[in-house]
């Protein structure tokens, strides 16, 4: 069976929202009630993108957490709004510190397909998979690096062309010979950078 993409489940929780959201503008239906709770999908999406780095990058979830946290809180009544600023400062701080003492690893991969997500960082990855097939990349205000030289590696006459889709991203790739076949990442890159390099 096959797997349903993150991007998916991250499109249709996007297109929920925004269908709640125009409702309420057009005056067709109420839904302030469930848009108080539209803090916790951007909670929802720096946990996703913890578990798919897991956890080399840390800063950047880590902010949109405890920012959109405590937004959260104080919509629920579970807190004053006058901490959101000073929240907001500290969470600041401690990206920076993360970002500082804990800088994201490079991933060692042999498999297949990769996901890769990066939201307010960085995710780099290194595929050695013979089999190497092709991938998914998802960047938000963050930038997400993809090494097929294992993969790709050897005699000019051997490699093949990647070929990246999707606005902010850069193919460093060597430009093979026409007739072999292209490596194809499909991404999405909002306010960020892919990169794909062989």
């Amino acid at each position: 069976m096959r797997r349903i993409s993150y991007q998916i489940i991250i499109g249709t929780i996007l297109l929920i929202l925004g269908v709640l959201l125009l409702l309420r503008a057009a005056g067709i239906y109420d839904t302030g009630q469930l848009l108080v709770y539209a803090p916790s999908v951007i909670v929802l999406f720096a946990l996703i993108s913890l578990i798919k780095s897991e956890f080399r990058s840390v800063s950047g979830p880590l902010i949109l957490i405890v920012i959109f946290g405590t937004i959260q809180a104080v919509a629920l009544g579970l807190a004053s709004s006058d901490i959101i600023l000073p929240v907001i400062i500290i969470a600041v701080g401690l990206g920076f510190i993360f970002n500082r003492i804990r800088r994201p690893s490079i991933r060692e991969r042999v498999t297949d397909k990769v996901e890769m997500m990066a939201i307010l960082g960085g995710v780099e990855s290194r595929n050695s998979s013979k089999a190497f097939r092709g991938g998914e990349m998802l960047a938000i205000f963050g930038g997400a690096d993809l090494d097929l030289l294992p993969v790709l590696g050897g005699a000019e006459d051997e490699r093949r062309r990647p070929r990246a889709r999707g606005d902010g991203a850069s193919d460093g790739s060597f430009q093979g010979s026409s007739g072999q076949p292209d490596l194809i990442i499909t991404g999405f890159v909002a306010f960020g950078g892919v990169t794909v390099k062989d």
